[in-house]
């Protein structure tokens, strides 16, 4: 027996084909090769897609590498050029050339670095003459914008004209009287004048509630006292108005006529004073755009002023008892004549809702509040805007002249109050007045020697003038304070709440 035989058989070894099997399977399939069996299951592989026959196509590897090389050789391009633009440091210059190119000019989490990088990375792909082209045509944009950014005039009704007229002959006369009156007070001794002040802030410093009356079921919106200072109105959230006896706060008379919340109640200037009592001594403004005017002897209006759409905020007299100013929340304030009794000026100017009104001393100006946070003074007698109170952060609520003629107050929803002096036609001080926004500034109507605020923080404050120190906070109300009035003998002052009380307040 030999080794070999002993030796265990050698396994077989399998064959590895390498390269492709389709010429062999194409040969098999012509010879017909194989079983029919065979035959058929390659047909079904085939026709499934799991066998793949080339069909001539070809792929140029050649090619594929040559486009991806001259996308490489383009980015390198880019990222040169981009090394090479210069872009200002200045971050508002890199957003102003970001958004001259359409793009964002922030994105979320980017910083000044990252933002310059943008834009840098942007000029390398669009080109810096692509800056260039836009600052161009902004350029071009802007000359008719100013070419046509000029004063422009509506032809407005002869009536306007006649008032305009005479609110100048009205109004000059009482401007005269005005600066002779300060000429003589300036000839008193600073000695005299710093003395009286300072019996005023001790009467001011000594200010208590003496009365305070529930007025209605729902808050108070108003308050305002008449001429002589005898009777007082209130208006209510729950559409009655209310007139009151003073100092008593006796109830005289109940004015039904409004069926929603009622914004303000306002006296004729000479109501109680010249005028009758079946006269119109009282106009009243509601949400619903509603404007009546009521008599002293009836507890129904005796006319109602219709065309506003929209909620009318404030209603206020001019000094000359016959005009009638009225803001409404479709962005503009309306002048009516109650003689001609048709309305002579529809002003727009503001671009949300105005909220308040005043006239000035003289009658030669009235003063708008809007609530987007910008009051305008404009000239009765010509029609323009002399002024635009720019400053407020919030809205403006409340508007007051005071009796000196160049000195203007408003309150705002930013907690502040401003002073603004018309001669010099800026903001001179900004007192930090409460810590919830003012519904409401008056200065004292005779001189002028005080200012009130009033605000939804639940107190007033009065405030010195000149010097806009405080005086006294009128703390008492359990809810904000909704309105606000000083008497015209200075004597008394009133305040009203959306606690549904009104209280007055007197020096002792």
């Amino acid at each position: 027996m030999s080794d070999d035989e002993g030796a265990p058989p050698m396994a077989k070894k399998s064959r590895i084909y390498y390269g492709s099997l389709e010429e062999r399977e194409r040969e098999r399939l012509s010879k017909g090769a194989g079983s029919s069996l065979g035959r058929e299951a390659v047909r079904a592989g085939i026709d499934a897609g799991n066998i793949n026959l080339a069909s001539g196509e070809a792929f140029d590897l050649e090619d594929h590498v040559s486009e991806r090389q001259a996308e490489v050789l383009a980015e390198f391009e880019r990222r040169k050029r981009a090394r090479q633009i210069n872009v200002s440091t200045d971050d508002s210059e890199v957003k102003a050339c970001l958004r001259a190119l359409g793009e964002p000019i922030t994105l979320f989490g980017e910083g000044p670095a990252e933002r310059r990088e943008r834009l840098r990375n942007i000029l390398s792909v669009v080109g810096t003459d692509a800056l260039k082209k836009s600052k161009k045509e902004d350029e071009k944009s802007k000359r008719p914008q100013d070419e046509f950014q000029q004063t422009w005039y509506h032809e407005g009704p002869e009536t306007l004209k006649a008032a305009r007229l005479w609110l100048a002959r009205y109004s000059l006369p009482r401007a005269m009287e005005r600066l002779e009156e300060a000429r003589k007070l300036k000839e008193v001794p600073e000695a005299s004048r710093t003395a009286r002040q300072q019996e005023r802030h001790t009467a001011l410093r000594g200010l208590n509630n003496f009365c305070s009356q529930i007025g209605d079921d729902r808050p108070i919106s108003s308050c305002q006292f008449s001429p002589n200072s005898k009777l007082l109105v209130t208006a209510s959230w729950s559409g009655l108005c209310k007139l009151w006896s003073v100092p008593d706060c006796s109830l005289i008379r109940t004015l039904r006529g409004h069926n929603t919340n009622v914004g303000a109640m306002s006296f004729h200037p000479q109501a109680t004073v010249s005028l009758d009592e079946k006269d119109v001594n009282m106009a009243s403004c509601a949400a619903d755009g509603s404007v009546k005017l009521w008599s002293l002897d009836s507890d129904e209006p005796v006319a109602d002023i219709e065309g506003h759409t929209a909620r009318v905020a404030r209603v206020s007299w001019h000094p000359s008892g016959r005009f009638l100013g009225t803001t409404c929340y479709d962005h503009s304030w309306r002048l009516w004549d109650l003689e001609a009794q048709e309305e002579i000026l529809h002003q727009e100017g503001h671009s949300k809702g105005v909220h308040d009104i005043a006239f000035h001393p003289d009658g030669s100006l009235a003063g708008t509040g809007g609530l987007d946070a910008f009051g305008r003074l404009w000239d009765l007698r010509t029609g323009r805007c002399i002024m635009f109170l720019e400053g407020h952060l919030k809205e403006i609520y409340g508007l007051s002249f005071s009796p000196n003629g160049f000195h203007v107050a408003t309150g705002s929803g930013d907690h502040t109050c401003k002073v603004w002096d018309l001669r010099q036609r800026k903001c001179i001080y900004t007192i930090p007045a409460h810590q919830n926004l003012l519904s409401g500034v008056k200065f004292q109507p005779t001189d002028g020697h005080y200012l009130l605020t009033g605000a939804y923080d639940n107190t007033a404050k009065v405030w010195t003038h000149p010097g806009w120190s405080p005086l006294k906070t009128l703390a008492g109300h359990e809810g904000k304070v909704m309105g606000l009035d000083i008497s015209l003998d200075g004597q008394l002052i009133a305040t009203c709440s959306y606690d549904r009380t009104f209280k007055l307040w007197m020096s002792e």
